[in-house]
């Protein structure tokens, strides 16, 4: 296929809401539409007119300026939502991995045993696997950074031995993206069942929630859409739950209110007594005409969303 010479010119606010009008769109008050889109971009906002539009540059019928603004407002509290439950349930997977491996081997220093690590090794597109050596140098550039943290300075002018913290303060030191690179690295099947055990969930699948915590955690900090959005990264499917789940058959494990599901259980063990689906009630009810079925809420095949939140998952 040839590609076309990209040749749109940019625009001034005012012919931005002028075109956002010759396209269907309902603008009640245009002075405050133009003041919006001097501080979020047309870009930006364009992403949201798709579930409004039947026909590409063509607003349905009644929709408003307002609405968009509404489903972009709803987006945006969702994300910070997700990113606070994220924040919890990290902070609990960074808990069990320092104190099962710690208390197991009796080792406040056992990251600094390369034998507890799978050997190095080369992945699919050919680059080199190593996650003792990745932690280490972690640890190292922690230590001899111009400004070190103030707990790591403290460790290092009060013990002579071992040379590194210990691992309770070395984790303090790690993305989720790098604890979950830790995880994965483990060589022992056992020490990894234990760790997950807590969650209730079998190690395969707590890697693969891991790894999908960590990109949906990377779409909220750099405030990216999740409304609407199909993951990139997949959270596994929870086929055998050990703990309450979804009653009804539900694999669209795509779109995020799946990832909300994941996000409800693993609260119910890093945070009991979460108010999560009070959140998202509350949420959906400040918001009442976005639509929230581009979340992926399972229907009963005639159109009908399910009532998630008299699923057994959500009653705690």
């Amino acid at each position: 296929m040839s590609k076309k010479v990209y040749n749109k010119t940019p625009l001034s606010f005012t012919d931005q809401l002028a075109l956002l009008k010759s396209r269907g769109i309902s603008v009640t008050d245009e002075p405050k539409a133009i003041s919006i889109l001097q501080k979020i971009s047309y870009y930006r906002l364009s992403a949201y007119f798709l579930p409004y539009q039947s026909v590409k540059d063509t607003f349905n019928p009644g929709t408003t300026f307002k609405q968009i603004i509404d489903t972009y407002s709803f987006d945006r509290e969702l994300r910070l939502l997700v990113f606070d439950c994220i924040e919890r349930i990290e902070i609990a997977i960074r808990t069990q991995i320092i104190y099962q491996m710690a208390y197991h081997y009796n080792d406040s220093h056992w990251q600094d045993n390369q034998s507890l690590f799978i050997k190095p090794y080369y992945n699919k597109i050919g680059i080199k696997v190593d996650p003792f050596s990745e932690f280490q140098s972690i640890i190292s550039k922690a230590k001899t950074v111009r400004t070190p943290e103030v707990f790591i300075q403290h460790y290092l002018n009060n013990y002579s031995s071992p040379s590194n913290p210990p691992s309770w303060m070395c984790f303090e030191l790690l993305t989720i993206g790098e604890m979950s690179n830790i995880y994965r690295g483990l060589s022992s099947k056992v020490d990894k069942k234990r760790i997950a055990s807590f969650f209730d969930l079998h190690p395969t699948v707590f890697i693969s929630w891991l790894h999908s915590l960590t990109y949906v955690r990377n779409i909220c900090a750099h405030h990216a859409r999740l409304w609407n959005k199909e993951l990139a990264i997949k959270p596994e499917l929870l086929l055998n739950p050990t703990g309450d789940w979804i009653s009804i058959p539900f694999n669209n494990n795509k779109r995020l209110f799946y990832f909300l599901c994941v996000l409800k259980y693993l609260l119910l063990r890093a945070n009991p007594g979460n108010n999560l689906k009070v959140k998202l009630e509350n949420l959906f009810a400040k918001y009442p005409t976005v639509p929230i079925k581009y979340l992926g809420i399972p229907t009963d095949g005639t159109g009908n969303m399910l009532n998630w939140q008299d699923e057994p998952l959500w009653q705690n």
